[in-house]
């Protein structure tokens, strides 16, 4: 078993620290907020002030942080940040949905101080978080990845090496925009079929019988129809991925239907949605 640090105790964070410990490592957690530390050290985990307090000694430290800026102040800050307290036979693991641009900087940052870096962001929600069921898209160098391997096994169920870094984040950000592209198409639908005055459910359930249906149609259009918004993805957060999407493509011209896509999810957050569920833009149409 490994020493495992963990930076970032979100829905997500807190889980996959929480599957460490069932799986027998040692973990330190780290968290802006310290009520969700308290849980943790609860159940086994030992509490850090800062992340470089949590990386001292680490073998492994994960991150789970919400954005590029968020991440480069974890990791880099000069007298806080995680790299200061890594010794240089640990592994950085970045799970963090992030550009590959901040990515590949971060990995020239840690190799000149001796550190190896896996970016491995998930796919999942927290369903799948609790069940140890994340899927991984790792990017890094083939030896790091099979150093980590055993350790993302303890918090996911499928672990694919995408490339070298970079990779995983283009991997990463093409699942969430696909997602939220069909959660505004959904959306939208589910609005024209209401002004249509049809029955919305028989109608969808009509059209889940044909090849263009999906898993995470059906997921979205349930959420939707009854009116679930419970945060699992949240507006704001998928809004950011799409911003990177975005970024990362030059321009909106060059990637219209991605654009329009996010400017749903942005009104959304300006009407107060930000915090709901990324199923909530329905009520943007209904």
């Amino acid at each position: 078993m490994a020493n495992v640090s963990v930076l970032g105790l979100g829905a997500m964070g807190s889980r996959m620290a929480a599957n460490l410990i069932k799986a027998g490592h040692q973990v330190t957690v780290w968290n802006r907020s310290p009520q969700a530390v308290a849980a943790l050290v609860g159940a086994g985990a030992k509490a850090a002030q800062t992340p470089r307090e949590a990386a001292a000694g680490a073998d492994f430290v994960v991150a789970m942080l919400r954005d590029n800026e968020a991440s480069r102040q974890v990791w880099l800050d000069a007298e806080t940040g995680a790299l200061e307290g890594m010794s240089a036979k640990a592994v950085a693991i970045e799970s963090s949905t992030l550009t590959a641009e901040w990515i590949r900087d971060l990995g020239v940052q840690m190799s000149g101080r001796g550190v190896s870096l896996l970016e491995a962001p998930v796919v999942g929600s927290t369903p799948q978080a609790e069940a140890a069921q994340l899927i991984y898209f790792a990017g890094g160098d083939a030896v790091t990845f099979a150093r980590t391997e055993p350790v993302l096994k303890a918090m996911g169920s499928a672990i694919t090496h995408v490339g070298p870094l970079g990779y995983g984040a283009l991997a990463k950000l093409s699942t969430n925009t696909l997602l939220g592209i069909h959660v505004t198409a959904i959306a939208e639908l589910i609005g024209m079929l209401k002004h249509a005055n049809a029955d919305v459910a028989r109608v969808l359930e009509a059209v889940g019988t044909t090849p263009v249906w999906s898993a995470v149609a059906a997921r979205v259009s349930a959420s939707m129809l009854a009116g679930n918004f419970a945060p699992q993805f949240p507006v704001e957060l998928i809004e950011k991925d799409f911003g990177y999407t975005l970024q990362t493509a030059g321009s909106d011209s060059s990637a219209p239907t991605i654009a329009a896509s996010r400017n749903v999810f942005r009104n959304a957050v300006e009407k107060g949605l930000g915090k709901d569920n990324m199923t909530a833009v329905v009520k943007l149409f209904t």
